[in-house]
């Protein structure tokens, strides 16, 4: 005898659905983006044009967002307009879902719960900017993004950037090297800065296409030796990135800012993103968007080879 249906649940927008029904492939986008990440009404066309761009590849959208404590995988129009034009939505992580849902509120979901739901809903691939990291300051602060601890246990590739340029990347990258997170340079060796295309790391593996980052999906699955996330990083073209030196020029000052106006904790990425959205006089926002279209454009492709390649296995 089955266990009773809980009160809770992830609930699946009727595109998604079918297209899980039927192995059809669906990329997860999150919802933060569009809640906390973008200014309105820009926020809500960037949204509608992220979507397009999957269904332009040959997948499925699939946005995560929480309505009304419902955590749905598959916004519809109105949903989407919902989250985007709202005031007070929550920005809820992993640990926040559990009391977003009770309360009854509505989320916007970042990386980390972004991937959980979506690993949880059966989706295999996830489109988003950048990922979060360790602090530059961690090594007193102890300040982490949750994303990366949600990568450690979550069997997804996640198509990114790499990481924001306001983090740690040194340290970011250690971090998901000790928690078994695969990280896969697509045609590049060099680790992706989010609004610069080389953060001047290197990266121990690339891919060249679509069809070989599914195929590592593909053995990943099969072997079952971790639990632990692919990211794909995906860096723009040097011609479309932000220019390095006002990036260098712009990070800096943020910094100093920070340490004048004594900003601390979670308040440091808001106040150095917003910081290089005024510094680069929207230059950065611009090169965002492009990131988040470049990268929802190749998770589709990846995910539509994945699907192919399971159709082959059954």
């Amino acid at each position: 005898m089955e266990p009773p249906l809980g009160r809770y649940r992830i609930r699946l927008g009727a595109d998604v659905a079918e297209a899980l029904g039927t192995g059809a492939p669906v990329v997860a986008l999150e919802s933060t983006i569009l809640s906390h990440g973008l200014p309105r009404p820009m926020n809500l066309e960037v949204g509608g044009e992220i979507e397009r761009t999957v269904r332009a590849a040959g997948a499925v959208p699939a946005t995560v967002g929480v309505l009304g404590g419902e955590i749905w995988v598959g916004l519809d129009a109105g949903q989407l307009e919902h989250l985007a034009l709202t005031d007070g939505v929550a920005k809820a992580s992993v640990r926040d879902l559990p009391v977003v849902a009770a309360k009854g509120l509505d989320g916007a979901t970042t990386v980390a719960s972004t991937a959980a739901i979506a690993a949880a809903a059966g989706i295999a691939v996830f489109a988003t900017g950048g990922l979060g990291g360790v602090h530059r300051a961690a090594s007193t602060t102890f300040d982490e993004s949750a994303d990366l601890g949600a990568l450690s246990r979550t069997p997804i590739a996640v198509v990114c950037a790499g990481v924001k340029s306001i983090l740690d990347v040194p340290a970011t990258l250690e971090r998901l090297e000790s928690s078994g997170v695969t990280v896969l340079g697509y045609r590049t060796d060099r680790f992706p800065g989010f609004y610069l295309s080389d953060s001047g790391y290197p990266i121990g593996w690339r891919a060249e296409n679509p069809e070989e980052i599914a195929d590592v999906l593909r053995a990943a699955r099969e072997l079952k030796l971790g639990s632990g996330a692919v990211v794909v990083a995906n860096p723009l073209p040097v011609d479309e990135q932000l220019d390095p030196a006002l990036h260098d020029r712009v990070l800096a000052e943020g910094l100093a800012g920070l340490e004048r106006e004594h900003v601390t904790g979670k308040d440091v990425t808001p106040y150095l993103l917003a910081h290089f959205h005024s510094a680069t006089h929207g230059e950065s926002l611009t090169v965002n968007t492009r990131i988040i279209l470049r990268n929802a454009e190749l998770a589709g492709r990846i995910a539509v080879a994945f699907a192919g390649s399971r159709t082959v296995l059954a």
